[in-house]
């Protein structure tokens, strides 16, 4: 004898179809959600020297090559192959990139002097981009663990721990640089407390209040999926880890005090990162900044897991890349940077 369940329990007649399937998402992907990572070399054309200078093999793995092997796919690029790099994606339909440098020759010091130099990667780069391409919006990551010689994200007092303060307010110079070459967006992702709020003062003093978003790392984990985008950007601390400034993984109180201090600070876009293990903090987030945008950062380690999982048969490649962003979308984000964007854009125009 057939079961005759209660009207309420029968679901399946809501999404038996590919279409039913399809209206029961609050939000869909499209090309305007995704933003891409590319990392910027003061390397013009990005070439490995020919003949290997007397560093070590490890400098020469972790800095000159240009394929990033724990990154699969991604490469650092020189400002004169930056161009022919970006046309076939603009043209795909990529509306937003994220610039991160890796100054390879310049000198570091303790405050992170190479950040805003004129000649800096990310502010070449970003003013080419505005010439060559008007319609792409260039956001520029701000911190200085890539351009310090300890590899930390602000600057240290004399007992090796971070000075806050200076922290705060050399990382607001480095924005307003990156907004006068032309950044639409910047966005500091070096946790230091406080920092939203001055970059925001400092863009509105020198009038960039009004054409310069401001993209709040909110909450950033100190997570061990950092690994790929460490090896690719140099930005391993000589000593020490990030602990003290990055969120605690199990900090899910904390996560929601740091993204509500950012979005009173005047943060125009809140973000969390990494991503699919914090799902639960992309919800928080949308619950407590539900008139900002949300943004999601797809780590590194995240795709490399997904592709090292596709490669080892596991799954395919496409589905498990767009599972993982209708876990975002789920969750509540509306602008996810992903090193998945090149190949979205091609799948999204299969679909």
């Amino acid at each position: 004898m057939a079961a005759n369940p209660p009207i309420s329990s029968t679901l399946q007649g809501g999404y038996f179809h590919p279409l039913l399937r399809s209206l029961q998402a609050e939000r869909h992907l499209t090309k305007d959600m995704l933003m891409y990572p590319i990392f910027i070399t003061d390397e013009p054309d990005a070439e490995v020297p020919t003949h290997p200078s007397p560093l070590s093999i490890l400098s020469l793995i972790s800095f000159t090559q240009v394929t990033i092997h724990s990154l699969p796919g991604q490469k650092r690029w020189g400002i004169n192959k930056l161009q022919s790099f970006l046309t076939p994606l603009v043209a795909k339909g990529l509306k937003s990139v994220i610039l991160f440098g890796v100054p390879l020759h310049m000198t570091k010091d303790g405050r992170g002097s190479p950040a805003d130099d004129p000649n800096t990667p990310v502010i070449l780069a970003t003013k080419l981009i505005r010439k060559e391409f008007p319609s792409l919006v260039v956001a520029c990551d701000v911190c200085l663990c890539e351009y310090t010689d300890h590899g930390h994200c602000g600057e240290k007092r004399e007992d090796g721990t971070i000075d806050n303060g200076k922290s705060v307010v050399r990382i607001a110079q480095v924005a307003l640089a990156y907004a006068k070459a032309g950044a639409h967006m910047v966005a500091p992702s070096d946790m230091m407390d406080g920092r939203i709020a001055t970059i925001k003062q400092t863009l509105i003093d020198n009038g960039y209040g009004n054409r310069c978003n401001l993209m709040a790392y909110s909450a950033k984990f100190a997570s061990s999926l950092y690994g790929p985008f460490r090896e690719a950007a140099g930005s391993v601390p000589n000593f020490g880890d990030r602990k003290c400034y990055q969120l605690p993984p199990n900090a899910r109180g904390l996560a929601r005090r740091a993204i509500t201090r950012d979005v009173n600070e005047g943060a125009d876009i809140i973000m969390v990162k990494p991503g699919m293990p914090y799902l639960d903090i992309i919800a928080d987030a949308r619950d407590l900044a539900p008139n900002h945008p949300l943004a999601v950062y797809q780590v590194s380690g995240e795709y490399a897991m997904i592709v090292a999982g596709a490669t080892a048969g596991v799954y395919e490649l496409k589905t498990m890349a767009f599972e993982s962003m209708e876990g975002f979308l789920r969750a509540g984000c509306t602008l996810i940077l992903t090193y998945f964007t090149p190949q979205l854009l091609d799948w999204m125009d299969e679909e």
